[in-house]
């Protein structure tokens, strides 16, 4: 599902940034109570597939297209739109968080990963720079 709401194009994608580490990270800690969205969704995901898709075993086994279909059939539910916000979150996060691998979300977004920010020095403080 993240592969398909931040997907693979000309640049890093769901998949590349490793959301689905940070959705496992988050769903065992900071965020533990949305599990149950997951546990009633991911059924429904499940049924849907084989209402939708007859003899498809599994969303994944799905071709892209299909995986849309089924993703825009779902889109009101609670379910989807705690996986989007999970999918965006891990993919923008802090690296330590378990998603964002590589910084692919910030470098997509320009974001530069600073500590600190160091002013330019100019004419009033040129001694400091000595």
């Amino acid at each position: 599902m993240a592969a398909q709401i931040i997907p693979t194009d000309g640049t890093a994608g769901a998949r590349e940034a490793g959301v689905v580490y940070f959705i496992d990270r988050a769903l065992t800690t900071f965020d533990r109570e949305r599990q149950s969205v997951y546990n009633q969704g991911l059924p429904l995901l499940q049924s849907r597939t084989g209402e939708m898709f007859p003899g498809s075993a599994t969303f994944s086994s799905l071709h892209s297209d299909q995986q849309i279909q089924l993703l825009t059939a779902i889109e009101s539910a609670d379910f989807f739109e705690v996986v989007r916000m999970h999918t965006i979150m891990g993919f923008l996060s802090d690296p330590e968080y378990g998603g964002n691998r590589d910084g692919v979300g910030w470098k997509l977004i320009g974001f530069e990963q600073k500590a600190s920010f160091r002013p330019p020095f100019g004419y009033y403080d040129a001694e400091e720079r000595r």
